[in-house]
């Protein structure tokens, strides 16, 4: 009987070497006649710890990382393969403290099953979402994602039942299911994870939206730059077309709904729902006026839905557990659990998923093990490159919206990025501003050309003398609040809270004494 040796597939783990490790554990299992099956799951989301090897045994998943190729050879000689002790024994998997001490729901298989493996997803409970929203009418759908609290898992954080329910009444001949899948924020990674991960959950919460409000047709538009995902997703949708799960009769209800993927170009702005159906149809992806909103009006004109991945991956365990499980974690108007992504000066990155309420503190230090580089945290950005910069005192704060929203922050996408105290934050506020200037799609005024002047205008702060600072504030100041009033969207619109955040709390960065002077935009670089 063969032993079962689980190797991650993801992006992350196969750029610390996981394919080197796969060939090395196979070559060396054939050389001592040893029967291996081989499994590419996805990662657990433990990035300090991959490549991280786990091999089945009668106890459970025994865990062994960071496994190199070289370090195969020892752990054959170790037994690994029943167990045996080894530096790199990291123990059962399930008991390793950073995953033991998490509440995974939308990210329940990931790492764990084969994720182009449609019978091992069934096995491990996939499937009964749909399986439960095929038995209901589609008002019924939608009142049980509404009764859930879910909110979309992007920057608005809106109710994702309301949408869906303005999609449901309006009549239509064709009405869409968008996946946005265009993850662009700093630190952000737990869409490419369930997409490389556990690919078919996405397949079956996107049909049950489309069970939901009445649409048959549904696109993932997927950035460019994940190739490992656009593999992964277009093989498990082949496979659910075979299998009946996609198409003119699924599961034999009569009921259809085709699904494709469409590759992005690489630009930020179509993170933006109504650019991204700009570029879904073909054109520049510019931001429209709204209204109409996309529920209405929206993809070819007709009434589309439009969430995030994590969103609608969340979807299948609301219609298969019910609403009132889901709603039972979180606290507040922030119901259920949340993907949250460690990265930057930290000890321990990858991804956690708790529900709402946990602080901020709790989650940097508790599992992030604090900054890599020793020193004091001195300022954290949450929810990308228009988050606000959060202090170390705000540390305490829980993360759930409104907490958030209290003190100028956004949980967005859940990316969490950590610097000590060596930043020079006048250089990240500078930073968020050339990045909107960089990015904008040029449609409006306040964004294309506030965002240039800002740069400009944080230059002379930082190289001009005290009454020129001063005037100079206030003009940055203005301007921010321009953008924020008069952009068309969020862009534009948020450019300025990491900006406003850095002037208010890192107010001795902006003097220009303890740090080099900033570069000039690059020559060259496309505004607007």
């Amino acid at each position: 009987m063969s032993t079962i040796v689980y190797v991650p597939h993801d992006a992350s783990a196969l750029s610390l070497g996981a394919d080197a490790v796969a060939k090395a554990i196979q070559a060396e299992a054939a050389s001592r006649n040893i029967d291996v099956r081989m499994v590419r799951n996805g990662s657990r989301g433990l990035y300090w710890l991959e490549p991280m090897v786990e091999v089945e045994t009668p106890a459970g998943r025994v865990a062994y990382g960071p496994v190199q190729p070289t370090d195969v050879l020892g752990l054959f000689d170790a037994d690994f393969l029943h167990g045996g002790d080894d530096v790199l024994k990291l123990g059962l998997t399930e008991d390793i403290p950073w995953l033991k001490s998490q509440q995974r729901l939308t990210f329940a298989r990931v790492g764990i099953v084969d994720p182009r493996n449609l019978d091992d997803y069934l096995a491990h409970d996939g499937y009964r979402g749909l399986a439960a929203a095929l038995t209901m009418e589609p008002a019924a759908i939608m009142q049980a994602v509404t009764d859930s609290g879910l909110r979309g898992r992007g920057g608005a954080a809106f109710p994702a039942g309301i949408k869906w329910k303005t999609c449901l009444d309006v009549s239509a001949d064709q009405k869409y299911i968008v996946c946005n899948a265009d993850e662009g924020d700093s630190g952000t990674f737990s869409d490419r994870m369930i997409m490389e991960g556990d690919p078919f959950v996405l397949i079956e919460g996107m049909t049950i939206a489309g069970l939901a409000v009445g649409a048959t047709r549904g696109y993932i538009y997927l950035r460019i730059e994940y190739p490992h995902a656009q593999r992964a997703l277009q093989a498990a949708i082949d496979t659910a077309k075979a299998r009946g799960y996609l198409g003119d009769n699924i599961c034999g209800s009569g009921k259809a709904f085709h699904l494709e993927v469409r590759m992005g170009a690489g630009a930020y702005i179509c993170g933006e729902e109504t650019s991204l159906l700009e570029s879904l149809e073909g054109k520049r992806g510019q931001v429209r006026f709204k209204p109409p909103l996309p529920a209405i009006q929206g993809l070819f004109g007709k009434p589309t839905v439009i969430n995030n991945v994590i969103t609608l991956a969340t979807v299948p365990i609301i219609l298969d557990r019910g609403a009132a499980f889901y709603r039972d974690y979180g606290t507040g108007k922030s119901r259920g659990t949340l993907p949250l992504q460690l990265a930057g000066n930290l000890k321990r990155t990858g991804l956690v998923e708790r529900a709402f309420g946990l602080t901020l503190r709790e989650l940097i230090e508790g599992y992030g093990g604090g900054t890599a580089s020793g020193r004091p945290v001195r300022a954290v950005q949450v929810g990308g490159p228009l988050g606000a910069y959060i202090p170390a005192s705000q540390l305490d704060t829980p993360i759930d919206y409104e907490a958030f929203a209290a003190i100028g922050g956004m949980v967005g996408h859940g990316g969490v990025v950590v610097f000590d105290d060596t930043v020079d934050m006048a250089a990240q506020a500078r930073f968020a501003m050339e990045f909107c200037a960089i990015e904008s799609c040029g449609k409006c005024t306040p964004c294309r050309i506030g965002s240039t002047r800002g740069v400009e205008v944080i230059d002379r702060i930082v190289a001009g003398d005290d009454a020129e600072k001063a005037r100079n504030e206030v003009l940055l100041r203005d301007l921010c609040q321009t953008m924020v009033a008069g952009s068309l969207c969020a862009l534009g619109g948020m450019a300025p809270f990491p900006v406003l955040s850095a002037l208010d709390h890192f107010h001795e960065d902006f003097e220009g004494k303890k740090h080099p002077p900033l570069s000039p935009l690059p020559s060259g670089e496309r505004v607007g």
